[in-house]
């Protein structure tokens, strides 16, 4: 299988409220919009997608309708950290996890969206020795490669 496009998509009892707050806070402008479903494009990247889904959708197969966004950590690498969060801050976004360092090689914060999904804004940083030497050749400069905050 060739894979042409990747995206997550946010199953939601609020499809409007949703992408609203990525458009405001996450520079994400509309493709496709309708009542049960809004297709997101990020302003600074085309391939960078997200898409919010009513979970009640007849396009949901019968068993999994009603499902909601959870247990998900979307991952968006910045290249300056330290403004987004001090832009987050100002916008009064629910931070989780305050701007730090981690060994594993990230600068990052944490914030939730409105419907609980958390969001791992990252700044890759050099990792330490010890996690350095975990990365496969090369990877370690890579800044799409990131390891899970946790």
């Amino acid at each position: 299988m060739k894979i042409t496009q990747y995206y997550p998509v946010l199953m939601t009892d609020r499809v409007e409220p949703t992408a609203q707050f990525y458009e405001r806070h996450f520079r994400f402008v509309r493709q496709f919009s309708s009542d049960w479903y809004v297709h997101l494009q990020s302003t600074d990247d085309p391939a960078v997608n997200l898409a919010i889904l009513d979970g009640d959708h007849g396009s949901i197969p019968t068993g999994a309708r009603g499902g909601r966004a959870g247990g998900l950590l979307l991952n968006f690498e910045v290249a300056d950290v330290d403004a987004e969060y001090a832009r987050v801050q100002s916008e009064g976004l629910d931070v989780q996890l305050s701007l730090r360092d981690e060994a594993f090689g990230q600068r990052h914060f944490i914030v939730r969206d409105p419907n609980g999904v958390l969001i791992d804004v990252i700044q890759p940083i050099p990792p330490s020795a010890e996690f350095l030497a975990q990365y496969a050749d090369g990877a370690a400069a890579a800044p799409q490669v990131s390891a899970l905050s946790g």
